[in-house]
């Protein structure tokens, strides 16, 4: 089990950062997490930007001298992004919301690019191990923001790790985790890493907005809805914050309604784009936004009742490995 915090694709750990919409985990949070020994991800545009996409890459690797990787929504355009992390030769390439096949799988391990397929199924699970990927994620129902599958975490991680069992391939468990008891939970049932989203936004380097920061400090209920993003993103439920803006609004909104005849609540430069934000929008509010950023959506792991603090990402790498060492050597050392 110790060898969860052994590292991973040639990582130091077996910890990944989540990719952050839509730009709350830039350069500074992906590098700082690198530095850190574990895996940073930018989270790139939902809509062709070579340009801004080679930006990110290199500011990133001004940052750190340490390996990163990025991460793209497979529901959007995304050629011409993808080409451009093939081009930059980065270590990880991380796919979602989408099928990716053995060719595409292929063609990045042609430039030396690993692939992370992040699932919400056996189904899911099946077609990445067929295409062959150096890693799969597991998402649970448990995650913050955009969730793919309906199952909770730990039931379905272990029928991922049988599934994948005479593979090779790692698996990496993503929802609701934030502390080192999370961790070698997950190990403990066949993951040999994990996914943290929730946690990485709430860290001195995120690009999210410091009032979203501090309500994941000060609240800890979180609901599944598609309230959010209905237009630009059907069928794409997630979970978020209750904010009172939430509560009183989640029973009241009818089903066809979508964002697209709501009002503007705010402004935001997002990978920079001047967008403005209607209410009910996915977009969470960045440290750009402006406006009525209680009303924004803010997404949310069910995880984030355990989150006290803003710290450095760089600490939340330590302290996960510290946190888990802890767990086994005083809790678990007896069971042998």
């Amino acid at each position: 089990m110790a060898s969860g915090w052994r590292g991973i694709l040639g990582f130091d750990y077996g910890i990944v950062q989540a990719p952050l919409g839509p730009d709350i985990s830039g350069p500074e949070l992906a590098a700082a997490v690198a530095d850190a020994g574990a895996i940073g991800l930018l989270r790139l545009p939902d809509w062709p930007a070579p340009d801004r996409v080679r930006e990110l890459i290199r500011k990133t690797r001004s940052l750190t001298s340490r390996p990163f990787g990025a991460a793209i929504v497979l529901a959007f355009p995304h050629e011409e992004n993808l080409r451009v992390v093939l081009e930059e030769k980065l270590a990880v390439l991380q796919v979602y919301w989408g099928e990716f096949p053995r060719e595409r799988v292929e063609e990045a391990h042609r430039a030396g690019v690993k692939v992370l397929h992040q699932v919400g199924s056996l189904e899911e699970a099946a077609k990445a191990k067929e295409a062959g990927v150096d890693g799969i994620i597991v998402q649970g129902r448990e995650a913050g923001g955009h969730v793919i599958g309906q199952e909770g975490l730990f039931p379905l991680l272990p029928r991922v790790v049988d599934l994948v069992s005479d593979s090779g391939i790692p698996v990496i468990a993503a929802g609701g985790i934030v502390d080192g008891r999370g961790y070698v939970a997950a190990l403990a049932l066949g993951a040999q890493g994990i996914c943290l989203g929730t946690r990485f936004v709430a860290t001195e380097e995120s690009f999210a907005h410091p009032i979203y920061k501090q309500k994941l400090i000060e609240m800890s209920r979180t609901d599944y809805t598609n309230v959010f993003g209905r237009a630009r993103w059907p069928d794409a439920p997630q979970r978020v914050l209750e904010t009172p803006f939430y509560a009183g609004w989640k029973s009241n909104l009818s089903d066809q309604e979508t964002e697209e005849s709501q009002p503007i609540i705010g402004h935001s430069i997002i990978h920079g784009v001047d967008k403005y934000i209607h209410r009910f929008a996915g977009t969470v509010p960045n440290a750009t936004a402006t406006g009525d950023i209680g009303s924004m959506a803010m997404y949310a792991g069910q995880g984030v009742g355990l989150i006290k603090e803003i710290i450095p990402a760089g600490e939340v790498v330590k302290r996960l490995v510290a946190e888990a060492k802890g767990v086994v050597r005083e809790r678990l050392s007896d069971l042998k």
